[in-house]
Parts: structure tokens; sequence; C-alpha cells
């Protein structure tokens, strides 16, 4: 959510940011709501006077023993008080219509984001590492997994439909050994970890930028107000809605949960294997600090780099894409991927992702922390996802595989797999 007064002061931005994330968000309508609001207040406001300054009036008159003229005022204070009953209402409308315009504004994009429509537009800013040279014919992740017993597609789908697997064997545990290995990185990095409730309540959505416009990527809970998170962000933002901090260093906050997505519009897109499931795991970064840009921007290099040296870890080649503003959510400020070589595909997949949202998340969901001068401002906020899994798990397997059918395991994650270097073929039949 962005500052109202700020809105009426810089209609043209909005509507310009609007254009290249390409939202059919209209701020006329959100300004004339705006008007009609205040139009109706100035109403209330004045009928409210008006019916207390007959009040008044009639109390001096019978003090006064003017019975008439206190019957009269008490008339008119009736009559106003009626015309305030009818407007209340009115103004109710309006605030609700306003507040529902307001969750609708996109949230300003920063000068050094790149233009461009969609992902195609992506910049790259770096590139860590080389695509493996083969010296024979690799197999994807999907004919590793089955080859080696690390997941089981086929029950899945009979247990839980379409984009479900179960993991078994050594793909529950690598699955598992990564998630661990980045909340050991968080926690040496000065995170706190919490453990996050995933059925939240919707205006917690609301509260982080997810709702409105994201609903149809949530799963919802018939009949209770609760939702499904496809990220632990939600909580872990609103952990501290309403809440005053102190705010001398930032707050850092990780979480490992389970997250869900329905994946709507995404049909026919990335359906193979572990990219695109409808139930996964994540490891979230947040961070809370001062609105101070350059403080946001420094931490925003820290936690991508929190990502980036965890793939270093994993020995996986990848690269760190500045994200056009077409291919950018409504409440991101500025925004970094990480996509990693994925031979199955013969490209780049996204694995992370890294947000700056300034004040956006946190006006809505009420965090302020207080100044040096006394005053109190709405804090800046930031995520990043430190792995996901088992999407990790198809660049991990496919880059690491052996001419002789075996899987290298990189030393980073050997102490979580028991000390293996190597998940060895099946012995044939």
């Amino acid at each position: 959510m962005l500052d109202l007064a700020w809105i009426r002061e810089h209609e043209e931005e909005v509507r310009e940011t609007a254009r290249r994330k390409r939202m059919a968000f209209r701020v006329e309508e959100l300004l004339e709501a705006d008007r009609r609001r205040r139009a109706l207040v100035a109403q209330v406001e004045e009928r409210r006077r008006a019916r207390n300054l007959r009040s008044e009036g009639v109390a001096r008159c019978m003090r006064e023993g003017r019975a008439e003229e206190a019957e009269a005022l008490r008339e008119a204070a009736r009559r106003e008080g009626a015309e305030l009953a009818a407007l209340e209402p009115l103004l109710a409308e309006a605030e609700a219509a306003l507040r529902q315009r307001l969750l609708e504004v996109p949230n300003v994009v920063s000068p050094d984001t790149p233009l461009g429509a969609s992902e195609a537009d992506n910049v790259e800013l770096e590139r860590r590492g080389a695509p493996p040279e083969f010296g024979f014919q690799p197999l994807d992740h999907v004919e590793l997994a089955e080859r080696h017993g690390l997941a089981d597609f086929a029950r899945g789908a009979k247990t839980a439909g379409t984009r479900s697997c179960y993991l078994t064997g050594m793909g529950a545990l690598l699955h598992r050994a990564v998630q661990q290995l980045a909340v050991d990185r968080l926690l040496e990095a000065g995170f706190e970890l919490l453990e996050v409730p995933v059925m939240l309540r919707s205006g917690a959505f609301v509260q982080t930028g997810f709702f409105p416009a994201g609903e149809d990527q949530v799963y919802a809970l018939e009949g209770e107000d609760l939702r499904l998170a496809g990220t632990s962000e939600v909580p872990l933002v609103a952990y501290h809605a309403g809440e005053v901090l102190e705010l001398e260093r930032p707050i850092r906050l990780a979480a490992a949960s389970a997250c869900f997505r329905s994946e709507a519009g995404s049909a026919g897109r990335d359906t193979r294997g572990l990219y695109r499931v409808h139930q996964f795991a994540k490891v979230e970064q947040v961070v809370i600090c001062r609105a101070d840009l350059a403080e946001a921007e420094a931490l925003l290099q820290e936690i991508t780099g929190h990502a980036a040296s965890l793939l270093d870890a994993l020995e996986l080649p990848y690269r760190i894409m500045a994200v056009c503003a077409g291919d950018m959510s409504a409440k991101t400020y500025k925004q970094y991927d990480i996509e990693t070589w994925m031979p199955g595909r013969g490209a780049y997949g996204e694995t992370h992702s890294s947000s700056l949202l300034l004040d956006y998340q946190a006006r809505r969901a009420g965090i302020r922390y207080r100044t040096e001068d006394g005053s109190l401002k709405h804090a800046y906020t930031l995520n990043n996802t430190a792995v996901a899994s088992p999407r990790i798990l198809i660049p991990l397997l496919e880059n690491h595989q052996q001419e002789d059918g075996s899987i290298a395991i990189p030393a980073a994650l050997r102490p979580y797999m028991g000390g293996r270097a190597r998940l060895e073929p099946p012995a044939p039949r």
C-alpha cells in the first residue's frame, strides 16, 4: 500500500508504474473514490457540528426558561441527526471502496529496474560457474529420480492428483538435507528461526500484499477464513503486524515450512517432474529495517548473497538476474532472481528470488518504528528464498550425475547425508 497523500501528488508516476507492471489499475478511479470519501467526510462533519450546536442551544434555552425555542432547536437537532444517520452508511461504503482501491495500487519501481514486459526481458547481472560438459548422454531429473528410487511420481498422482509426488529414500533425505543446510547457514548469519503456521487468515495475505491480486494461487479451507500459505514470507511479515519495533538493527527472521500453490494459469508450463508442484518446502528469509533506502539496498544484496553462497556450496552453476517491471508483482519495488543451470532443460531455471518492498507491506500491516526524534514511521521489508525444494533437486541431480550412473553429493551436504559422497546406481537385476 502506498501513502494516499503521496498518490495524490504523484498521479502520473502511479499511472506509469501500473503501465510498466502491465496492470489494469486506473489511478483515476482511486482518486475519484478519494474525492467522494472526502466530500462525504465534510458533509458528515458539518452535520455533526450542526447537531451539536443545536443540542448545546437546547440546553442553554432550557436553563434560561425559553421552552418554545428549546423545542424548535430540539426538532432541528433531530433533523440533523436523521441526515447524519443517512450519510454515515454512505461514508462507510465510500471508505471501504477507497480501501479496496488502495489495496490495488502497485508499488513504485526502483530507477534501476529494467524495462520489459516478461521474464524474457530480465537482465543478467552475473554468472557463476560453468554448465558441465558431459562425455556421455545425461539423464534429466525424472529419469535419475526413477532410476535411483528418489521419487515416485505415479503414486503421487494416484494419491494427490497431478503435480504431486512422493520423495522416497535418498530423495527424501536430500530434500531435508538442503533445507537444513540453508537453515544452519542463516543461523550463522544471525537470523532468528521461527516455526510458523501455514494456515493463515486472509488478513495476513492482505497485510503482506498477496491479496487481492493473488487469491487464485492460494488454497482455501472450506467454511473457514483460513488459507494455505505459498511462502512463509506471509507469516514472517505478519508476525509483527500492528507493532512498534526497535530497529536499531534490522530484524532478520527465517522459517522452514511447507508451502502450497495452486499454480493457476500455468497449465502446460513446466509440468514434468519436480519443477512446478503444488506442495513444496521453502527456507525463507525476511528482513525488517528502517526506512533507509541505502540500508535496504545493502540488505537486498546481503540476502541475495546468502542464496548465492548456498548454490556455491552445492557446486551448482547459476546466474543472477535483475527482474524487469513487467515480470514483477504489484508489491515489489526491486527484485533479483537466481536461475540455476538445469541440464535436462538445457537452460537456466529460476530457483531463488529476492525482493525489496520499501514500506508497501509495513503500511498494510501497520509495522512501524520510532525514529530518533520520537516520531513513528513505517518500516521497510525484504524477503528471499534461501532454498526451495524439491525444485533445487533438479539441478542438484542433473549437474552432479556421473558417467557410471552415480550422483555425486557436494561436500557441504555430506554431513546431512550420513557422510555419503555419492548416490550409487541400483545394481542391475
